[in-house]
């Protein structure tokens, strides 16, 4: 399988479904970041392109991990989105949270930097349920009625946003910040490894941070590189069919 090099991240992301895999291995941004070429996102994550090739090549072979979203409806996508990626991030977060002040209590006087670690990550939650809410009050009802109009051949109504791009841009741009947040969290816990003297509750802070940025990176993948953009386009067919 011959990868071209000037391909995005996300175009491979799509084309080859477990390359997410792959690019989380390798610390390759394929959801926030998608846009980049496979050669950028390479340099960027100071990783040789060929070994990132030859993965991906392997990767090709893979069963799927999820269903093919590329062809489920938007429908289907979207409770997807909702019953796993919503889901986990609200119970995460609540429990994160506590766990936050029970180790930053236990060894904030050894390390200083737990303390920043848990104002982040109540920015992060407070942000990511607001950004939940508004997709699931505003954004997805009206890309299921969208999709339910084209089926039923019916008109499309207008919406209060104008437009589905608006609240798709909102939402990206949120996606971005949280981005930008789980990097800093990152950093400051040296990529999620605990100090020598961490306790129990220490380590399963840091796997548990690590397995929520990973889902969280899985949840904007979806939404930024295929709800998304099939939302876009979903919406530019159907008014260029009703000006017709």
């Amino acid at each position: 399988m011959n990868l071209a090099t000037c391909k995005t991240v996300r175009e491979l992301a799509l084309e080859i479904p477990s390359a997410t895999r792959v690019f989380e291995k390798l610390g390759i941004d394929y959801c926030c970041g998608g846009k980049r070429s496979l050669a950028d996102a390479c340099d960027l994550a100071g990783v040789k392109i060929e070994e990132v090739q030859l993965e991906l090549t392997a990767a090709s072979h893979a069963p799927w991990a999820e269903p093919n979203f590329l062809t489920a409806t938007l429908e289907e996508l979207i409770n997807h989105v909702v019953e796993k990626h919503h889901s986990f991030t609200r119970l995460e977060i609540a429990r994160l949270n506590a766990l936050l002040e029970k180790v930053c209590t236990a060894h904030g006087e050894n390390h200083p930097e737990l303390f920043r670690i848990n104002v982040l990550f109540r920015e992060l939650g407070v942000d990511l349920e607001t950004h939940m809410t508004k997709e699931e009050f505003v954004l997805f009802p009206y890309v299921i009625r969208m999709e339910a109009a084209g089926k039923q051949l019916a008109p499309l109504f207008r919406p209060p946003f104008g437009t589905v791009a608006n609240p798709v841009r909102m939402m990206m741009a949120e996606h971005d910040r949280a981005g930008d947040l789980l990097r800093e969290i990152r950093t400051l816990s040296s990529d999620y490894v605990p100090p020598s003297d961490g306790c129990l509750s220490y380590q399963a802070l840091y796997t548990a941070l690590a397995e929520l940025e990973k889902d969280l990176h899985q949840h904007i993948h979806l939404e930024n590189n295929i709800l998304f953009p099939r939302a876009v386009e979903m919406e530019s067919m159907a008014e260029a069919t009703a000006g017709r």
